[in-house]
Order: C-alpha cells, then structure tokens, then sequence
C-alpha cells in the first residue's frame, strides 16, 4: 500500500475548498425568475402538493437521491473513540464514494452524543429529509440498538455499512469459494476471530446463507465465546459454544473457513496448516490482515485466501456493496434494506465474478484474461458493470419482498439509466492508475529540481506507479528530498554534471550525433546540447535507458517539445505529433484535440489527428465516437475552416471506413445525440454518445478546453502528447503534483501499449 504522509493527508483536505464534498444546483438559477420559481414565490407550490399529498415529497424535492451518513465518532476506522468532529472527515470521505460510484448524493451528518436514547431521537427528527440512511463507524454494542431501534421507526433504508457491507461482500467472496472447494455450506465447520459488529453481521448473514449455527465457534481478544465464560455481554452470548475448545488454535483445527475481522497477525501458519482440505481464509482486519496473503499461500497450497487489500488477489472491499445497494433501494423508494435485499446483492456480485470480465477491467489490472476461479472469486472494484448488476438485483429484491413504494416495470431501461447515470466510464482515471502500478515502467522526470515535480515523483514511487529517475543536480535534489522529508529512497539520481556520468554522456552525444549528422549537428553540438536537462531525458528513453519521459514543468510547451522531436523523433506511421486532453466531466471523459500542437491544420493533418488521438483513446479502453467541431453544420457554411474540416471527415469516411466519425458539426449537435439524430438523421453517429471531439485549429481546442475547466468544472487530464515514437508526455507550464501524477501514468501505459 502507498505511504501517506501527514502532511500529504492534510494538504489533501485542506487545498482549494476544504473538506471533498460540495453542494451544487441542480436548477437553472441566472435570471430573477429562476430565483422567484426556486425561492419565493414559486417555492410555495411544491411545499402545498407535499401538504395535501406527503409523498410527493419525492417528486419535488432530492429526498429520493439522497442519503444521510450519520456517526457519533465512537468507531472511526481504526482510530477509535475520537469524537463525532474528528470523524467528519471520514463521513465527507464516505460521500464521495456514494458520489462517484453510484450517482447518490449525500449529506453527511455528526451526531455529538454517546447516549443511545438523543442518537435515536436525532436521527427519527431529520430523517424526512433522507431517502436512505448509512450508519458509520459507531461503537458496538450500540451500533446494534441503534440500527435496530431505526430500522422500526422509520419508513426509509437504514444500514450500518459496517456489519453489513464486509457481510454482503465475504458472503458473496464465502459462496465462490466454497464452490471452488467443493463444500456444501450447511457442511462447514467456521471459525469466526473478532467477535464485533461486523464479525457478528457477517456470521448472521452466512448464517441466512445456509450456514449451520452449531458449525460456528467465535473468538474474542480473550479467547472462544465458550458458554462457561460470565464476561460476555447478550450479543456474544448469542454466538457460544460448549465445544472443548478454549482458543484460537484449538477451534481452528479441521475447520473449512476462518473468517478475520480481529487484528494484525493473530493467525499463524501452523494455525492454518491444522485446517481441513482445501482451506478457505478470509484475513480481513485493516490494514494488516490476520496473516499476510503470501504467509498463507506458503503454508497450504491448496488454500483459498482473501483480504482487506487491494494489492493482493480476493479483496473485500465495501465499495463494492454500499453504492448500489443503496441505488437499487432509492430507486424503488424502498421503505427498508431488508435479508432479502443483502441476499441478492451478496448473488448479484458472486454471479458477476463468474461473467467473462470486459477488457477495460483486465487492462485495468494488467491481465490477459481474468477469469474465475481460486484468485478470483470477488469482482474488482473498478468493474464497470457493478452498478448495472447489484443495483437491479436490489430493486427487485425490493419489489419481491414488499418493500418498494414505486416498482420499475422497464428493467432494460433502467439498467440503461444507471449507466448513463454514471457516463458510462467513470472509472476510467482509476483504471489508468491501477494499470499503471500493474506493471510500472521506469520514467525520467527531466525537471526534478523543481519541488511539484520531485513531490510527483514521490507520489508515485509511493503509489507503485512508476519507477522514477530524477534529472538535475544531485545535491540540490537530496536537500529538497531531507527539507520536504520526501520518500524516495532508492531512487535512481542522474546529475549528467557529475564526474561518474562523463561516460553516458560521451555515448548519448555520439548517438545524438549519429542521428542527427545529415540534419546540421556536430559531435561537439551534441555534447552541447545535452547540458539541456530535456535533449538529456530524452537521450535517455531512445537509448532505452528509461521507458518515458515526463517535461514541461518549468519549459515552454515548444522548448520541451522539440528535443523530444529531434531526439526520439515522430513515429513512422503517423508522422504527425498532435496533443489530447481528458475532460473529465459530470457526463463522462470526452477527448479533445488538438489542444497545445497544431495550430492551423490542414485537412490531411486533421485525418492524422483523428487517427492518431483514436488510438490514443483505445488506449483508455474506451471506443472512440468522434466528432469534428465547427460553426458550421454538414455543409451548412463554404468558408475556408469548415471545407477542410468536411474534407478531412471525407477521406475518413473513405479510408478508415471502421472508425465512427463525422461532421463537421457544432458542438450542441456532437454532445446532444437526440437533438443530431432530429436534425440529422443521416449522421453516421446514430444515438452514439460521442467521447471524442476534433478542434479545427490550435486556437479553438485551447480555449475550448480551458473554458470547460473554468466556467464547467471539468478536470482536465492532460495534455497528452501523441504521435512521437517512444512514450513522453510535456506537462503544462507550473502543473500541480496531481496533473503530473496524472500525466505519469498516462506515460506509463503509454509505455507498456509500446512494449
């Protein structure tokens, strides 16, 4: 796991806006009748229709999308009792990942009280204003009065993520793993160590599942839950045993599954080596599991082993159950989260794992071909179709049960809303990342003097992104690594000053020379030239002593461009560099180009930035839909600009008949396929959501792209250079840590598509 530092973690909450969550309107609100229908007068209509009719509170207002996470702070993470304030970070933390996985807006909630009977009574007061509500990181045994008491008194979901999330999620994990060992679960002997909220939500539900009681022995810090022990309190006493067995050892003998919800290694190999045939672990305390996943792979190799981690096979992650769970529950404005519902989320995910697994996830991870199977009985968190398949599962469940107000009728529509709810790719940053740290590759940072870009070659030495080299004076470096306590030891520091590297640059200077002596360079221009911190970096990647590059920090755009040109030079096929941003926007990531290249192209230099920022876009896993941007529509103007762009869209249509493009057309028509296919039916672009735009000049992908920064709040990934024949990537002039970290794994699957 990356090492975060303290002051990483505050830096992090603190910069731009404070905290990670934001309320945004959802209505236009530009003139003074916006505000006279949003506020007075106008509201008063809706607040009558809710009067004469209460649900229809649903219809009028963001109850229906809308989720409390609510926590007094008496168990947060492994922090403990810190206080319901000092948890409010975790609780914001909580809501984005509502947000960005499953669309549901969120209002995180503190409650300052300890006190069972003011907690309950709080959470009853507002709850009219939620359609769900989370219970997080509350001690036990409250936790189980608490969701107990609210699940009775209110009409809306209520769950405590933190029993059921890590119980729906082993449970589906447990049901794939006992298939693959070829165990009946009313057969199973189970040891459960941890005897916690979490530890005893898990057990009920394996227990819903098939599970045999009397099969269970559960284990505390002091030992069995034996039924001759008077220190426990009614939860526990629920789970005892009369077995004569006293510890952790003695119950794990002969057993088929252990399940960890306890502490760092408190399960030993010996321990498991005592366990039936083809063992089944579930090591999940956080974040140091009860014995590390190769500790128990060495010591049976028949074993089926899962974690908490997410850098090891099998993890048990909530995000997979609580985002849509919730979904499927709000959209059928469910009055409860009931057994019925976690049971089909827990066989919605146990099915998806057995599901050929689409590319965009096995990229993701580096893999070939993921399939089912020992190492592979949970889906990953970065799968695409979660959404459409636990959420559905859920609302049926719902409907089944009884629980749900309004029932969906057309199923195909709805999985295609939820899709469209989360356009389509939003994982697609996360995935780029975790491909990266699959298979990192070396990468030369050419301007690590600078402090943004030595802490981005931190970040992702930490992260596992990239193996970093860092260009500059070797002195200089280490001081700002010892003053800014960076961590990056190890780390390869290339000072081409330096005497012990007089001989690579005598070999870079002669290979410059070599391949530049027909192009007006002599020998001893090129030892001149690689005093240039980027003619050097560049050197170093078409040697094949780095695999990318990484620039433009403290260089002009043009100055740090053109040593990669002359060095590395435009790759053969495409003889045509052009460059990309990633707009990450609240529909999607939508590519644009050219943005920081071209800046008048012609109709043939625009063909090779469609074909060139295709590819590119593939290599995001993503189909491109291209679109070629104009003022004009499909003929609809003679002028210079759009005939060479309706030109280019020709030769495309002619010799790259496979590619979906088309044009020229403005933008409104490119972003909204309804209106298009009204007006233009004839576009080859059908009802496509295009994810790939085409700027006619330099001048107009540059504002464009910077206008939706500014005025649309899109992050913009990038720019990502295309075209050169080895992997480089220029940063903007004064880019943050995160661009150029954003950048470098950019570079490194850049690196790896190569290879």
């Amino acid at each position: 796991m990356p090492k975060i530092t303290k002051e990483d973690a505050l830096l992090y909450h603190s910069m731009g806006r404070p905290g990670k969550i934001e309320v945004v309107p959802t209505k236009p609100h530009s003139t003074q009748t916006d505000l006279s229908l949003a506020y007075s007068p106008g509201v008063a209509e809706p607040c009558l229709e809710i009067e004469k009719d209460p649900s229809k509170i649903y219809e009028y207002t963001a109850k229906g999308n809308l989720v409390a996470v609510i926590s007094n702070g008496t168990a947060v993470l492994g922090l403990g009792d810190i206080g319901a304030g000092a948890g409010k970070p975790v609780m914001e933390g909580k809501g984005l990942l509502f947000k960005i996985n499953a669309d549901i807006d969120v209002f995180d909630i503190e409650v300052s009280t300890k006190d069972i009977d003011k907690f309950v009574e709080t959470v009853k007061e507002i709850a009219i204003t939620f359609g769900g509500i989370n219970l997080e990181d509350i001690a036990a045994p409250e936790c189980f009065e608490i969701e107990r008491r609210l699940k009775e008194a209110l009409d809306i979901p209520v769950m405590h993520d933190d029993q059921h999330g890590t119980a729906i999620i082993s449970s589906a994990g447990l049901i794939n793993a006992l298939e693959l060992a070829g165990k009946k679960i009313d057969e199973v002997k189970l040891v459960v160590n941890g005897a916690g909220a979490s530890a005893m939500a898990c057990t009920k539900l394996y227990i819903s599942l098939g599970l045999k009681k009397e099969n269970v022995i559960m284990c505390d810090s002091k030992g069995v839950l034996h039924t001759n022990r008077t220190d426990l309190n009614k939860y526990k006493m629920e789970f005892v045993t009369d077995a004569p067995v006293h510890t952790l050892a003695e119950a794990i003998k002969g057993a088929d599954v252990f399940v960890g919800l306890s502490a760092k290694g408190v399960l030993s190999q010996d321990m498991i080596r005592t366990m039936a045939d083809n063992p089944i672990v579930f090591a999940m305390a956080n974040p140091d599991p009860e014995i590390t996943y190769d500790e128990a792979i060495a010591a049976r190799e028949d074993i089926i082993m899962a974690t908490g981690r997410s850098d090891y096979p099998n993890q048990v992650n909530n995000v997979l159950g609580f985002p849509f769970i919730f979904r499927g529950a709000l959209d059928v404005k469910a009055r409860a989260i009931n057994e019925e519902m976690k049971i089909a989320a827990v066989y919605a995910l146990a099915g998806l794992a057995k599901k050929d697994v689409p590319e965009i996830v096995n990229a993701a991870y580096n893999k070939t071909n993921i399939t089912y199977g020992r190492e592979y009985i949970i889906p990953k968190p970065l799968d695409p179709r979660l959404i459409t398949t636990v959420a559905p599962a859920v609302a049926k469940a719902a409907m089944d049960s009884g629980v749900a107000r309004q029932p969906i009728t057309d199923w195909d529509k709805y999985v295609d809303s939820l899709a469209q709810r989360m356009g389509l790719e939003n994982n697609l940053v996360r995935a780029v990342m975790t491909k990266a740290k699959a298979n990192p590759k070396k990468v030369v940072f050419a301007e690590a003097t600078h402090f943004n870009v030595l802490k981005a070659a931190h970040t992702v030495h930490q992260e596992g992104l990239a193996i970093p080299i860092l260009l500059g004076d070797e002195d200089e470096i280490r001081e700002m690594i010892t003053n800014f306590e960076l961590s990056l030891e190890g780390v390869q520091i290339v000072d081409p000053r330096a005497k012990k590297y007089s001989d690579l640059v005598k070999k870079y200077a002669q290979l410059m020379f070599i391949k530049r002596e027909r192009k007006g360079i002599t020998y001893s221009e090129a030892l001149d030239r690689l005093t240039n911190k980027n003619y050097f970096a560049a050197m170093m990647v078409e040697s094949g002593d780095a695999d990318a590059m990484i620039s433009g920090y403290a260089t002009k755009y043009a100055s740090a461009l053109t040593p990669a040109l002359e060095v590395i030079g435009v790759h053969p096929k495409t003889n045509h560099v052009s460059g990309m941003y990633l707009m990450m926007t609240k529909k999607g990531p939508v590519f644009f180009a050219d943005t920081t290249v071209n800046f008048e192209p012609t109709s043939e230099k625009l063909v090779s930035t469609a074909l060139i920022t295709a590819n590119a876009v593939k290599m995001f896993n993503v189909d491109p839909v291209i679109a070629f941007l104009s003022y004009s529509n499909f003929g609809s103007s003679d002028n210079e600009s759009p005939r060479k762009v309706k030109k280019a869209v020709e030769i495309l249509h002619k010799e790259h008949p496979e590619l979906l493009v088309d044009g020229e057309m403005q933008a409104n028509f490119a972003f909204n396929a309804e209106l298009r296919m009204k007006k233009f039916p004839f576009s080859i672009l059908g009802n496509k959501r295009v994810n790939t735009v085409i700027f006619p000049s330099l001048n107009t992908g540059n504002v464009a792209y910077k206008m939706m920064q500014e005025l649309g709040q899109a992050e913009a990934i990038g720019p990502v250079l295309m075209g050169l024949n080895k992997a480089v990537q220029i940063a903007q002039l004064e880019s943050s840590v995160r661009e150029l970290v954003n950048l470098t794994a950019i570079a490194v699957v850049d690196a790896q598509t190569r290879k």
